[in-house]
């Protein structure tokens, strides 16, 4: 009980105070999120160096709770990190949408495991991976529109 107040603590706290909040200027990638069963969206702007490393993540954009708080927990887990971890952590969580079993190593995920009590209400987990498909488009896509309730 002590972790699942935890969790809802950081949801809370990031939905508040979302970190990496605005528009970014001279990214060089960049992806829009829509969901139109709950009317979240958001646009996210990625600054990535020559060395595949994500310098600069931020967004700005209108939703939930989940939603915003997801999006402040993906560009603050992934500033300074390689494209590669943005990809593992984009398997890793969509595992931990889509999984009805309690995943092994939650606590590997660090604040990002926050996001796993939406397992328990389906209609929130697009809420919750709004923003990490955006990211996954603007790094691997046509950097068209996300649109959740067409996406898995």
């Amino acid at each position: 009980m002590e972790l699942r107040d935890l969790y809802q603590e950081i949801i809370v706290d990031h939905n508040r105070r979302p970190r990496n909040f605005g528009a970014l200027s001279g990214f060089t990638h960049s992806a829009q999120g829509f969901n139109p069963l709950c009317g979240d969206k958001l646009t996210l702007y990625i600054v990535i160096d020559d060395n595949d490393v994500i310098k600069e993540i931020s967004f700005e954009g209108s939703g939930c709770a989940i939603s915003v708080a997801s999006a402040s927990l993906l560009t603050e887990s992934l500033k300074g990190q390689p494209i590669a971890r943005a990809d593992q952590l984009f398997a890793q969580l969509h595992e931990v949408f889509t999984n009805s079993e309690e995943p092994d190593e939650l606590e590997k995920l660090g604040k990002l495991g926050a996001l796993a009590g939406v397992r328990a209400y389906p209609s929130r987990v697009k809420c919750a991976s709004l923003s990490w498909h955006a990211l996954n488009n603007a790094l691997h896509g046509d950097r068209t529109d996300e649109n959740t309730a067409t996406t898995e």
